[in-house]
């Protein structure tokens, strides 16, 4: 177990290094580039915080996604499984009392620089927003409620998925043939109700629009091992808790050059903290608001894919392929998943009542829920072989720094609404003479293929080979068998740690809060194999 430990962290200080090369050629790229790029648009570099109109925008941009994924003739989508992240939210109450600090931290570098010597020529660097800035968010008490802007996210991805799939969504309202599943916290839920309303608007008799009441049932915060499974999972909590501090130490050395550099630039005594901060803000006035020339104007083009980098850093290490345990611990949400299929194969052979066959499984919560399924299907993997990394429970590295291109960015993986949906197809002959359709599939002999979505676009999933199609057999044992060998409790549950592990693990915590990242190596190894 010792051995087994050391060997652990000898892997994340390796990461880590590899990290810190990153920052050292993100820096030199900001260093050596001056004025921001033509047609640059922050609000496409806000990590997870991108809204999602914005993060389609950037998914037309990138080749990962597949065009050509129309399915093969004589195959019709017959069910579909939808997780699906909140729209567009508020600041948290912890996040607006944040921005109430920096606004009386602004105020006090405002201050003291009308007590210095040279005050006039100072004061010539400070744009004018600044000298009064006001947190709009001051007034609010409660925050994180779903905004009108992820309410239209919400319903609009129902009504594109009506017109994309409405073999499936032509069905009668039922509760057991269009399931909504929520977590409790009300942005999720309110999210979940703004989808219904367009999925079944149309279909009912309440109001101009013809609404129909629905059902979305939730689970308590305390048991949602499907949706909450984060909040859980005790095992993940104390990894992230040991692995964050390095985390949040290693972006400290990026909110420290990006300080330097602006304090250079506007003469105003900026700190680490203070970057992190006007940061969150310019994410949160683009996001929301759509302004773009007040705190994300205090960084260049260069400075912000840093900074965005750095979140998603953050994200890929805890939350995503850092660590096995992310998302290892979202296997009672895959079995699911995967029993819905499995369910909805035996209806289409006919099994069951064909007049409640289940249609779509609909699932709203959030990005700690996305990314770790996103993970178990092996998307957006960088370079790694999912068999050798992701189901050996091997950490994979974290994405490479700016001016590199990479799959894993934050505004794609996790952006307000982000959506990953299952489509499963049934491939058999017609019956002739009849426009091909669910209902007169051929009861003979089938074969069952799975459509990866994400963000309603075709990806592929690794363990299949890159094709956007893949058959139901090889899903299930090549995606999902892997790491349905676990058990949730086996994974997540404190009394599966051995006692005599518990002084590592505590050792182990306390590298993490103390830990100082290694001085960096003079090269960069071949594909990253650093010796420790």
């Amino acid at each position: 177990m010792a051995r087994k430990k050391c060997a652990q962290l000898r892997s994340f200080t390796g990461i880590f290094q590899h990290i810190l090369v990153g920052v050292s050629l993100g820096l030199s790229f900001v260093l050596t580039m001056g004025s921001p790029v033509e047609e640059f648009d922050v609000r496409e570099h806000l990590s997870s915080t991108t809204r999602y109109d914005i993060s389609r925008r950037v998914v037309d941009k990138m080749d990962h996604f597949l065009l050509d994924a129309m399915p093969p003739e004589g195959c019709v989508p017959i069910h579909l499984n939808l997780v699906a992240r909140h729209g567009t939210r508020s600041p948290t109450k912890k996040r607006i009392r944040e921005l109430e600090t920096l606004e009386i931290r602004l105020q006090a570098l405002i201050s003291s620089l009308s007590e210095s010597p040279q005050s006039v020529s100072s004061f010539k660097n400070v744009p004018n927003w600044l000298r009064e800035w006001r947190s709009p968010w001051g007034e609010k008490f409660i925050g994180g409620e779903l905004t009108t802007q992820g309410e239209m996210e919400m319903y609009s991805l129902a009504e594109r998925l009506k017109r994309q799939f409405p073999e499936i969504f032509k069905a009668n309202y039922h509760p057991d043939v269009y399931p909504i599943a929520a977590t409790q916290v009300p942005r999720a839920s309110a999210s979940a109700v703004a989808f219904g309303m367009g999925i079944f608007a149309g279909n009912g008799s309440l109001g101009p629009g013809q609404h129909r009441a629905f059902a979305v049932i939730t689970d308590s915060q305390a048991n949602d091992i499907h949706l909450r499974f984060h909040d859980c999972c005790q095992n993940y909590k104390e990894s992230k808790a040991t692995r964050k501090p390095a985390v949040e130490r290693w972006q400290e050395n990026v909110y420290v050059k990006v300080s330097t550099s602006l304090r250079h630039r506007y003469s105003i005594n900026f700190t680490s903290a203070d970057i992190s901060s006007v940061w969150f803000l310019c994410k949160q006035e683009a996001s929301i608001l759509d302004i773009v020339d007040q705190a994300c104007g205090f960084f260049t083009a260069e400075e912000v894919e840093l900074l965005e980098w750095a979140d998603d850093v953050e994200l890929h290490q805890l939350k995503g392929y850092g660590e096995a345990i992310n998302y290892r611990m979202g296997i009672p949400l895959l079995h699911n998943v995967l029993h819905s299929m499995e369910h909805a194969i035996q209806g289409s052979e006919g099994a069951g009542n064909p007049h409640f066959l289940e249609r779509a499984r609909l699932r709203f919560a959030h990005a700690e829920t996305v990314v770790p399924f996103v993970c178990l299907l092996g998307l957006f993997l960088e370079g790694a072989d999912v068999k050798t990394t992701v189901q050996e429970e091997k950490p994979v590295l974290p994405p490479p720094s700016p001016p590199l291109p990479r799959l894993w960015r934050g505004s794609v993986v996790a952006p307000f609404g982000v959506n990953t949906m299952l489509v499963l197809y049934k491939c058999s002959s017609k019956v002739e003479g009849a426009e091909m359709n669910i209902d007169n599939l051929s009861k003979g002999p089938s074969t069952y293929l799975v459509q990866a979505l994400h963000n309603e676009k075709p990806v592929p999933m690794s363990a299949c080979n890159g094709t956007p199609f893949c058959p139901f057999e090889v899903f299930r044992d090549a995606v999902a068998a892997p790491h349905l060998k676990h058990s949730f409790e086996g994974l997540c549950s404190i009394r599966s740690i051995p006692p005599q592990s518990w002084l590592q693990w505590a050792l182990g915590y306390a590298r993490g809060m103390f830990y100082q990242p290694p001085a960096l190596v003079k090269e960069i190894y071949a594909h990253n194999h650093l010796d420790l």
